[in-house]
């Protein structure tokens, strides 16, 4: 995973960029427009749901999203309760990290793994914590978007050809549970990585305790091997960079309303292109995209000081999840991620 170089390419994902594209901007702009822009980026956030199973037949996906979205509602409703305490919320960040590492691995979700239920965790304590969203209505806007998505995600079912497809048994699909000595290095990392990055949040800004942990989980991803550790966390730090420097310049359009809703549309189409060839690139668009979104949620788009904070807070998460490659074999004796089924 060079620097300077693309993955090959794993075939077409403009089907899954569209359906992403869709999920996140549609409830941005028909929320909007009737007067609830605010809950329009939460329920954009259920978009998360349709970037699981992406390589999977549809008939398969409709067996597997509802788990996905299932495990999203409950982390939003567990980061509800946790909002009016940050001690609580920075210790239900490492439970959640834990808890949904343990099930992705074990169950074998694959990519992008327990990333998005700490984060709608993280994000939704957050939000519920300023006041801006009362509770219910915040959990009731992020279920509508998660269902949303998933009707977006069964469309190509429309087609008697795809729905001649069989389906493959659940268990199938979602074996386990059983932790194999991947998933449990891989498990023992989120461990780590969760209780020094909610350490080091407590003492920076407890606040964000959040954004260190879901950058460090992002950068153990479902991969099992040292070198996709470094060069992960090598990739994450420089896109991040990059990525704050490209929202502080759409911050500076003021975009709002439909335009809003293009954009991010615009930039989730762009990273489920680019996501599985090449890391670094993918994080120049995920990057704004996250800082608009949560950044329109909460009033704060534009702000430099949050722009720098998540680059500081994404560097040391980072360096956590990569430094805790070292508890893998070294380079000669890696695990060889394709042969264990497994995807970074």
């Amino acid at each position: 995973m060079s620097l300077f170089a693309f993955a090959p390419s794993r075939g077409r994902r403009w089907h899954l960029a569209l359906q992403a594209s869709i999920g996140i901007a549609a409830p941005i702009a028909v929320l909007g427009l009737l007067g609830y822009a605010p809950l329009g980026f939460v329920a954009a956030t259920g978009a998360f749901t349709v970037l699981y199973a992406g390589s999977a037949p549809v008939v398969d996906r409709a067996r597997i999203l509802p788990f996905v979205a299932a495990g999203l509602i409950a982390s939003a409703v567990g980061g509800a309760l946790v909002a009016p305490s940050t001690v609580a919320a920075a210790l239900g960040v490492v439970v959640v990290a834990i808890a949904s590492s343990a099930l992705a691995f074990g169950f074998r979700l694959g990519p992008p793994g327990p990333l998005f239920f700490v984060l709608v965790f993280g994000l939704t304590a957050h939000v519920i914590g300023t006041g801006a969203i009362a509770p219910l209505v915040y959990l009731s806007a992020l279920a509508g978007g998660c269902v949303f998505s998933f009707l977006v995600a069964l469309v190509p079912l429309v087609r008697a050809r795809t729905r001649a497809v069989g389906a493959r048994p659940l268990r199938e699909l979602l074996p386990g549970p059983r932790l194999d000595a991947d998933g449990r290095m891989l498990l023992l990392r989120v461990v780590i990585v969760a209780v020094i990055g909610v350490l080091l949040g407590i003492v920076v800004d407890p606040d964000r305790t959040y954004w260190i942990v879901g950058s460090a989980v992002a950068v153990i991803g479902v991969a099992a091997a040292r070198r996709a550790a470094f060069q992960r966390g090598l990739h994450r730090m420089l896109g991040t960079v990059v990525g704050a420097g490209l929202y502080l310049v759409l911050a500076l359009l003021h975009p709002a309303g439909i335009w809003l809703a293009l954009l991010l549309g615009a930039l989730q189409f762009t990273i489920e292109l680019v996501v599985v060839r090449h890391y670094a690139l993918a994080l120049v668009f995920i990057t704004p995209l996250v800082l608009l979104l949560t950044g329109a949620a909460t009033g704060t788009i534009g702000s430099i000081d949050v722009a720098g904070e998540r680059i500081v807070d994404t560097i040391v998460g980072a360096v956590l999840g990569a430094a805790s490659g070292v508890l893998h074999r070294p380079a000669g004796r890696d695990i060889d991620s394709s042969s264990t089924g497994r995807q970074s």
